[in-house]
C-alpha cells in the first residue's frame, strides 16, 4: 500500500495516514498481519514529522486498526477490526450530521445522497456480492 498525501488539503497530515490505512483494510489490500513502515521510516518516506506519524498510529492502535510490537514492529491487527457496536453506530451517525446538513443546504436529493453512498460504498465490496 502506496500512502500518498495532499499537502493542501484541509485535512491534517496524521488524519490522512489515519483516513488511507483504513481505507485500505476496507479495500482488502492490508490484510491482518500485514506490516506497515516504521514510523521513522513512513516519516523519512513522505517527508514530514515523525511525531505526525506516531500520532496517526496512535490513533490507529486505540482505534484497533493495528498492533505496534517492540520486536515486530507495526501490523495491521492479527484479529480484523472490532465489529460495530451501539457505540460505534451512535459516533458514525454523529460524523454523519454535519456532512448530510451540508449535503441537504446545498439541495441534494435523497437520490443522489443515496446514490453517492452506493457509489463509495460499492469501493469497498471485497468479493462478497
Amino acid at each position: 500500500m502506496i500512502i500518498t498525501l495532499d499537502f493542501e488539503s484541509k485535512d491534517a497530515i496524521y488524519t490522512q495516514i489515519i483516513q488511507q490505512v483504513i481505507i485500505g483494510i476496507a479495500k482488502g489490500e492490508l490484510q491482518p498481519n500485514d506490516p506497515l513502515p516504521s514510523v521513522r521510516s513512513l516519516a523519512s518516506d513522505i517527508g514530514i514529522n515523525l511525531h505526525t506519524v506516531n500520532k496517526a498510529y496512535q490513533q490507529l492502535k486505540q482505534d484497533g486498526y493495528i498492533l505496534i510490537h517492540r520486536q515486530k514492529g507495526v501490523v495491521i491487527h492479527p484479529d480484523g477490526v472490532i465489529k460495530a457496536d451501539s457505540a460505534y453506530i451512535e459516533s458514525l451517525k454523529q460524523t454523519l450530521k454535519p456532512i448530510m446538513a451540508e449535503a441537504v443546504c446545498r439541495e441534494l436529493k435523497e437520490e443522489e445522497l443515496i446514490s453517492l453512498y452506493k457509489e463509495v460504498l460499492h469501493e469497498f465490496k471485497k468479493g462478497d456480492e
